[in-house]
């Protein structure tokens, strides 16, 4: 892909645009500094909503500057990626938090790594990145989370084999949160429940 043409000129010249072809059935476009030395460590960025890695292009070139292989892809359902059904009626199981977790692994082996040195996600890849750090701690040994807290991992109800009187718990991670964020000096609010 033609650098020059991608974001009308406002790409720093130390990054370029790119396809990377059979990504967890997907075509995947990134945007990559520090490409030009290979045996770098690689540093993987997933924007958030409605971003895109072009979000991610003021701090790739120090990063690379700092001797990574910066890596931002456009998600699943983003940007110049393709590989899913585009219709109105779609399914939505291919956007799963799970399945963009899988892309990310994918892209990884994809560029002939192992491993991240880091792995970065803000607002909707925050998530993504939880979870990849939670699902191959191999692969995602350090993480950073940006503008999401992470809740953990859904918890199961626990030794409730014969126990015929549980019934389901709901969900109350969000109150958790709101009342920790509100004993604070001075209160604060989660933006999502503000």
């Amino acid at each position: 892909m033609n650098t020059s043409t991608y974001g009308n000129g406002t790409l720093p010249k130390a990054i370029r645009s790119r396809m990377i072809h059979g990504v967890n059935g997907l075509d995947v476009h990134i945007l990559e500094a520090g490409y030009e030395s290979p045996g770098r460590p690689l540093v993987l960025l997933l924007h958030g909503f409605p971003d895109l890695a072009y979000g991610w292009r003021r701090v790739m070139p120090i990063l690379a500057d700092a001797g990574y292989h910066v890596v931002a892809p456009d998600q699943r359902g983003f940007g110049r990626s393709t590989g899913w059904v585009n219709d109105y009626n779609t399914q939505l199981e291919p956007f799963s938090i799970m399945n963009m977790t899988r892309d990310a692994l994918a892209l990884v082996s994809a560029l002939g790594y192992r491993r991240t040195a880091v792995l970065v996600g803000h607002d909707l890849g925050s998530p993504v990145a939880a979870y990849c750090s939670l699902a191959r701690p191999d692969v995602f040994p350090s993480v950073v989370l940006m503008s999401a807290p992470f809740p953990g991992p859904p918890a199961f109800p626990f030794n409730i084999a014969d126990n015929k009187s549980v019934a389901a718990q709901p969900n109350n991670e969000g109150q958790k949160l709101a009342t920790t964020l509100a004993a604070l000096n001075p209160p604060r609010e989660y933006y999502q429940q503000y």
